[in-house]
């Protein structure tokens, strides 16, 4: 069947990426939205929209039949599933075949066959590939720890869960069991032995309806945060230094396909050990999030593959060769050093520098953007918080690291917390660089150094300097008389003024300035000179043991908040007003909500003690389980919140009266 008019079961980035290709092959695009993504570029980009009503992904994305109801209203003729939501479940596939549509997918009996995840297992040990054994979550034991509780039914870290002693089995598997519900809608979840450290590789494979299969590269995705990927790289390193294993892994991935009768994309994953050898993770009957870097290295576009495979063509006997290296970064909206806590609002700029293409394929080194955000997008509560794909392409693994990393420290991101920081590390760290990237990275080298952020505190007191310079420009500039930068002449000497910022990270910064008849003097840094100054360009000569140096700041504000970026690293601080309002002020001890969110269970009561770290309660955003825990030993003297009750964003949960107020108070 020739497909003309493609409906995409997905949203954000993905939805966006699979319109490319189809804007490319001349093909008509539909989109879904849930009233949340109304506002969505996904939407606005694709030549017809159907809207699903409501806000969640149980009653949105994973409408199966909403979903089948829009391809025919729209004309579509094929419907492509992206990645999560719907793009494994065979009752979906089976439901749009039995409309007539095209589904851009393998077979239904290839997606039920690796749709549980325990029964894969058993198949691929039956078809000769090594894996690890499953174990029955009802009969693990402490010999058997340490354990990984898995979802069954899907993969994105979702209902994973490491279980280290035995005591914690049951809440962890009543946890992952509700995770896996709520990403998948199917509770199931099984058990495996967990390797502490390991390599995480997969192989993208690509099958026609004729019989060849391709193995089309390997890819690495070892480091991790909470079992889900956050550097992906093609080839791998390992892989590459390991004699042989190139060839034994691209025969087992090849083994697994065929053992299914697979047709189009997917991709086999495996965990390795550092001699080489692997065994069988899973197999991802989709396109997966990191299919870039495969792209970049081999020139393949994956989308137009499975377009094609869909539509019956045949593949080249051979697949493409694979030339230089790609890295791909997931950028999040997410605080790292907070436990990865996922953030939302509003993302008032977004820029990467130095961006060849949007999802789409290049020949020479650079940039590569897959994203589903732009300018003053809002980031909510109910999907992943993932803003962006930020893709490199260079000869050398070197050269692509050094590129991504350049092109992250000079972006532009506004509004949010985000782990940029952090992956700029990792791609500049010596362990990466020499190719060194387990599954266990991030414990090894410390989140708190990887997560620490780029600009030091003395140049993020510099930069929030500049943005008092340019506020008192722009200030200057408005004002009906004596306008203009520096001030002019005075018959006394001009008495020092201050404006006063709020840094997450360094706290309260007074800026005490006065301005001279051409100069101005800021307190603390003595001989610094104002080269410029409007109300978003700074341009200041600071004293140095060589001498001068001049140092250039871009600032935007957005209410009172200020972004002040520049080679030194970005910051972020808020205005503070003259004068504070002591209604705004919170109780010592308050759990304020980081995020809007459902209280999902509390662990505590109103009069109980409680120690430093002890879950109060959980709330659940993002299609994840976060715990709110105590700041300190102490009383909780109130808990403001029920089970099932929908909280905002800095709403007291509770308070606790730690034990030094407690004794004030006695």
């Amino acid at each position: 069947m020739t497909v003309t008019n493609v409906l995409v079961a997905n949203r954000g980035e993905i939805a966006r990426r699979v319109f490319a290709t189809c804007r490319r092959m001349g093909l008509g695009t539909v989109a879904v939205y849930s009233d949340a993504d109304a506002d969505s570029p996904h939407v606005g980009e694709a030549d017809a929209a159907v809207r699903l009503p409501g806000n969640a992904p149980a009653e949105t994305y994973l409408r199966g039949d909403l979903v089948v109801a829009a391809a025919l209203a729209a004309g579509a003729d094929a419907v492509h599933p992206g990645y999560g939501f719907l793009s494994e479940n065979a009752e979906f596939a089976r439901a749009v075949l039995d409309a007539g549509l095209v589904w851009v997918g393998p077979p239904v009996a290839a997606i039920e066959q690796m749709g549980s995840k325990v029964a894969a297992k058993k198949m691929m040990d039956a078809a000769g590939v090594p894996v690890l054994a499953e174990l029955d979550p009802a009969e693990v034991t402490a010999a058997h720890l340490p354990v990984l509780i898995k979802a069954s039914a899907g993969g994105g870290g979702r209902g994973m869960r490491v279980v280290r002693e035995l005591a914690e089995l049951t809440t962890e598997l009543e946890g992952a069991r509700r995770e896996a519900q709520s990403a998948f809608g199917d509770p199931t979840v099984f058990c495996e032995r967990y390797l502490e450290t390991g390599r995480h590789i997969e192989v993208q494979v690509l099958a026609d309806t004729l019989g060849t299969v391709w193995a089309v590269g390997e890819r690495e995705c070892s480091i991790q945060r909470r079992h889900q990927k956050v550097v992906e790289e093609a080839p791998s390193p390992l892989v590459g230094r390991v004699d042989g294993m190139r060839t034994r892994l691209f025969e087992a991935a090849r083994l697994a396909t065929e053992a299914i009768g697979y047709t189009g994309a997917g991709t086999v994953e495996f965990l390795a050990d550092e001699r080489g050898d692997f065994f069988f993770l899973e197999m991802n009957t989709r396109l997966q999030v990191e299919h870039p870097v495969t792209e970049c290295t081999t020139g393949l576009d994956l989308v137009r593959a499975q377009l094609a495979v869909a539509s019956g063509a045949a593949l080249a006997p051979e697949p493409p060769v694979t030339r230089g290296h790609s890295i791909e970064v997931r950028l999040y909206a997410e605080d790292p050093a907070k436990d990865w806590q996922p953030q939302s609002g509003a993302l008032h700029r977004f820029e990467i520098p130095s961006v060849v293409t949007e999802f789409d394929l290049f020949e020479r080194p650079g940039v590569r953007l897959d994203t589903g955000v732009v300018d003053d997008s809002v980031i909510g509560v109910h999907y992943d918080p993932m803003l962006a794909k930020v893709i490199s392409y260079a000869e050398t693994r070197s050269a692509a690291a050094r590129l991504l990393a350049a092109a992250l420290s000079r972006a532009k991101i506004h509004g949010l917390v985000t782990n940029r920081d952090l992956l700029v590390r990792v791609l500049r760290h010596p362990a990466f660089l020499a190719g060194d990237t387990d599954t266990s990275f991030f414990a090894t080298h410390g989140l708190d150094v990887l997560s620490a952020p780029l600009v030091s505190e003395a140049d993020e007191a510099l930069s929030i300097v500049a943005a008092a310079l340019a506020e008192v420009a722009e200030n200057r500039r408005r004002a009906p008389v004596g306008g203009g930068f520096p001030s002019g002449w005075r018959n006394l000497p001009a008495q020092p003024q201050r404006k006063s910022y709020d840094s997450a990270r360094t706290g309260i910064h007074d800026v005490d300035y006065s301005f001279g008849r051409s100069s101005v003097t800021v307190s603390g840094y003595e001989g610094l000179e104002l080269i410029e100054a409007s109300a978003h360009r700074v341009a200041l000569a600071v004293p140095g043991e060589r001498g001068r140096v001049r140092r250039q700041f871009e600032i935007a504000r957005y209410g009172d908040l200020v972004c002040v970026d520049s080679p030194l690293g970005p910051v972020a601080a808020r205005r503070l007003p003259r004068f504070l309002d002591p209604a705004e002020q919170v109780a010592a001890g308050s759990l304020l909500a980081p995020m809007p969110g459902s209280v999902i269970r509390v662990g505590a009561e109103a009069g109980d003690r409680v120690e430093r770290g002890q879950p109060i309660l959980w709330l659940e955003a993002m299609k994840m389980e976060h715990a709110i825990v105590a700041p300190a030993d102490g009383v909780l003297s109130a808990l403001n919140v029920v089970v099932g009750q929908q909280v905002e964003v800095a709403a007291v949960l509770a308070v606790v009266d730690t034990e030094t107020e407690s004794e004030e108070n006695s």
